[in-house]
């Protein structure tokens, strides 16, 4: 009985679905970001509701965040995989960061698994970003005591800014190249992490960069605390000049993967915990932290490189 049920709900949800489509086809009802989404998407990501998906993800992020929130402490670890393969990040270096604002054509890219180590990434176009838009961090969104500024997320490409922007037209602003790149600059001296995402729902590829402090991002709080591997590290691993280290522990403090520990006397790095976001680095006020290329943890997502 109740799988007849969900077979019903499913064959309703998918029957609205394909009605609003030819509807907003003719008579043009639904919004023109979200007819260009679906038709996007095609056919096959219609009927299998990922169409769907991506619409309530990117129209009620913040709720959207807030009720898988509620879930991932209570998930298997083979679900905590699942879970990471259809959504994850790739921590960014700023100059990898900004080099990704400034690509100006398309990057066909296959067998991608020591760049973005999960299946939904693995064959895809990283698309240059004709158009950005910053949004409201829904993280930032549901935090009781959310850092500042909040709209320090970048969409990337179309037709997600197309759809951002007009689903959400306080919350949302198209970005020049210029602005994209001074975004990036002030987060970085906040000390936050760049990161690039990817959503399975999100037809499959890049989508945006987020810009993450430690104390709101729910993919931080996901990975530190539930230990849900869906952030990639960015290839590069912290070091520590001990002659330089006065175990002030600001980098300590500031580590959003609690990869840094102190014996009182100098700063020790837990190489597995390390992503190579570079906090450490910029927060270091004795200049003793750097960031070395390490080929364990990885390869960058360089576009520079990619496009050479």
């Amino acid at each position: 009985m109740v799988i007849v049920t969900l077979l019903v709900v499913v064959a309703l949800v998918v029957g609205v679905l394909l009605f609003l489509w030819l509807i907003g086809e003719r008579w043009r009802i639904i919004r023109p970001s979200t007819r260009r989404m679906i038709r996007e998407g095609g056919v096959r990501r219609l009927l299998n509701l990922t169409t769907l998906h991506q619409y309530i993800y990117g129209r009620w992020t913040r709720q959207y965040l807030k009720f898988l929130g509620r879930f991932i402490p209570h998930l298997s670890e083979r679900a905590k995989k699942q879970a990471a393969d259809g959504y994850h990040g790739k921590v960014l270096r700023p100059e990898h960061a900004a080099a990704i604002i400034t690509l100006n054509k398309n990057i066909p890219m296959t067998d991608l698994e020591q760049i973005v180590p999960y299946a939904v990434a693995r064959d895809m176009v990283l698309k240059a970003p004709a158009e950005i838009a910053a949004y409201e961090c829904a993280c930032r969104g549901i935090s009781p005591n959310p850092c500042t500024p909040t709209q320090v997320c970048m969409v990337i490409g179309q037709p997600f800014v197309d759809f951002i922007v007009e689903h959400h037209p306080k919350g949302a602003r198209r970005l020049t190249q210029a602005e994209a790149l001074e975004l990036l600059e002030a987060e970085h001296k906040r000390g936050h992490v760049h990161s690039a995402w990817f959503k399975d729902a999100m037809m499959g590829r890049f989508y945006a960069i987020c810009n993450c402090c430690k104390c709101c991002c729910g993919g931080i709080q996901a990975m530190v605390r539930y230990g849900v591997p869906m952030i990639a590290s960015s290839g590069y691993a912290a070091r520590i000049d001990e002659e330089l280290c006065v175990a002030c522990l600001s980098c300590v403090k500031a580590c959003p993967f609690n990869a840094l520990s102190s014996d009182g006397d100098t700063v020790k790095v837990d190489w597995e915990k390390c992503m190579g976001c570079g906090v450490c680095e910029v927060t270091c006020p004795k200049a003793a932290v750097s960031l070395g290329r390490d080929e364990k943890k990885g390869v960058p997502l360089d576009v520079r490189l990619l496009t050479a």
